[in-house]
């Protein structure tokens, strides 16, 4: 019996963004070390978190190009893990927060964590989030007229 390959009528590419979470020793001067890497490249950070834990702490980055981020970090002796991640464009207005985390909350989305972008891709505001089912996150922000971006948006920030 020959069986032919299940097919969609429409593919779906969820839009996601690549975070690096570098694990960095509590020391004095470890984020400027960190930081400094980047400085004889055209790498530019977009956005960053840094949590504390007893003993180290991790510092999550999104950059403008993580394959050569990615390389950079490990071959200076970095801890490096990548995680998917949303970016999504908040909407005009003070209650831009508000509306994202109803649209989610509405959809069932639960977020892990999220922080805000240094960078205004296409020029407004944008957080990276982790929600806990990324495909449903996609879809429900799109169905409320969110605008979700991909690493190709964020690598074409550069040229801004």
């Amino acid at each position: 019996m020959e069986t032919e390959p299940l097919q969609t009528a429409e593919a779906f590419d969820t839009p996601t963004v690549r975070q690096q979470s570098v694990f960095i020793e509590n020391q004095v001067g470890q984020l400027l070390r960190l930081t400094r890497l980047f400085e004889q490249t055209d790498i530019r950070i977009l956005a960053v978190s840094v949590v504390y834990a007893v003993d180290c702490a991790i510092c999550r980055m999104i950059v403008d190009d993580p394959d050569r981020a990615y390389d950079v970090l490990t071959q200076s002796g970095f801890q490096v893990s990548e995680t998917e991640l949303v970016v999504v464009s908040l909407p005009p207005g003070k209650r831009a927060l508000l509306q994202t985390w109803a649209a989610l909350l509405g959809g069932e989305i639960s977020i892990h964590y999220t922080y805000p972008m240094l960078v205004q891709p296409r020029g407004r505001a944008a957080l990276a989030l982790l929600p806990d089912n990324l495909e449903q996150a996609v879809v429900v922000l799109r169905e409320r007229n969110f605008e979700v971006l991909d690493q190709q948006a964020l690598l074409d920030e550069r040229s801004s």
